[in-house]
């Protein structure tokens, strides 16, 4: 397993920026805009420590943050995404998105907190029981 980023929903990204990269120093490593979704992602880390971004996620239609909604959820690389879904599974940890395009899957920790889980390189193909298990409340 390994560490990619942590995501933080904004309300105004120029405020934020200004704030991360200019007040606390971080770098901007990359950035994307998603027309289709309204919403642009922005990656940001310590100069030389590209391995542990954050991620600022900012929606381009205004949005109220409460009960924690800015704080979008960690993110794992993992060897198997099914293996380790399984395993939570198995533990009695609910997937609530589960990995059914063999890429992608969310679970939660016992206090609420969002956790996404990517399959290191290409995406698994998809497979049972994964493909067809609907989504399990919200991440």
């Amino acid at each position: 397993m390994k560490y990619l980023h942590t995501m933080v929903r904004v309300s105004d990204l120029d405020a934020s920026l200004e704030f991360y990269c200019e007040q606390l120093g971080l770098e901007e490593l990359r950035r994307k805009d998603f027309e289709g979704g309204r919403f642009t992602l922005v990656f940001l880390a310590a100069p030389g420590d590209p391995d542990a971004q954050v991620e600022l996620t900012w929606n381009w239609d205004p949005e109220d943050y409460e009960g924690g909604r800015n704080f979008g959820h960690l993110a794992y690389a993992v060897d198997d995404i099914y293996a380790k879904c399984q395993h939570l599974a198995d533990a009695g940890v609910t997937i609530n998105r589960p990995p059914r395009d063999g890429h992608m899957a969310f679970v939660r920790s016992p206090d609420g907190i969002s956790i996404e889980l990517l399959q290191k390189g290409d995406p698994l193909p998809p497979a049972e029981p994964w493909a067809s298990m609907p989504n399990q409340g919200s991440w």
